[in-house]
């Protein structure tokens, strides 16, 4: 990735931290980013806010069951794209909402593992003609947001985490997945089949049954930028002095 940042001040590894609401968000939207940051030596994490046990059609399927499944499916896909470590916050799913709790819970994180890029959802993005996007999704979106600006920077908010080992931390990017008005797009081209196979991990999702689309997806995109494949997102960069 050419433009991507170095951590020039103590020469230490890029770290990157996703947060998303349900396993297998962050491979759907940023699976290929993930893998190709980790590819080139980034320290990548998620964070994953609810418990998914809500994601299924199954009448036979038990919360509790679906809750275990989901969380072994996303520590498999996980580790194939190079995500060092998954951290599950366990939100019920289906109920996340934007709250000081859960900011916390956000902030207490990019101050533990100080991210210099935070990926997310874009909560502006709430529906289409043919779609309405997952009001967790919309949440976790948010709140992370929030978190980063200006919660997790600024030392007069949760200043309990202190105590807890976790000094205030400036985050320097944002991306924001982002299919309706990106202004950014990574190459994913050598990594998009990697993306795939990952996927392919969340069984109890179906999506191996339908990989053809994520592909296809990643085409369309990657027209518009120059790319084979690409994702897209919106992109924040902040200036360090606010």
């Amino acid at each position: 990735m050419n433009d991507v940042l170095t951590r020039v001040d103590d020469m230490a590894k890029l770290v990157v931290l996703g947060v998303g609401a349900h396993p297998d968000d962050l491979d759907f939207g940023a699976g290929g980013t993930f893998a190709k940051f980790a590819k080139e030596g980034a320290d990548c994490y998620y964070l994953i806010c609810t418990d998914g046990s809500k994601g299924t059609r199954d009448p036979e399927m038990t919360v509790k069951k679906l809750a275990e499944i989901r969380k072994k499916e996303q520590r498999a896909s996980a580790k194939m794209l190079g995500i060092k470590e998954v951290f599950f916050l366990d939100h019920s799913d289906a109920e996340l909402v934007v709250d000081l709790a859960l900011k916390k819970e956000i902030v207490r994180y990019i101050r533990k593992l100080k991210p210099d890029i935070v990926i997310t959802t874009d909560p502006t993005f709430i529906y289409s003609d043919r779609f309405v996007n997952h009001s967790d999704h919309r949440a976790a979106g948010m709140a992370t947001i929030d978190a980063v600006f200006p919660m997790s920077r600024n030392p007069m908010t949760f200043p309990e985490l202190k105590k807890e080992g976790h000094e205030v931390h400036r985050v320097k990017q944002m991306y924001l997945v982002n299919y309706q008005n990106p202004n950014y797009a990574v190459d994913i081209s050598k990594t998009v089949d990697l993306k795939v196979k990952a996927l392919a991990q969340h069984q109890s999702q179906g999506i191996g049954k339908n990989s053809g689309f994520v592909k296809d997806m990643a085409a369309g995109m990657g027209k518009r930028w120059k790319y084979k494949y690409a994702e897209p997102f919106f992109k924040i960069e902040f200036m360090i002095q606010i």
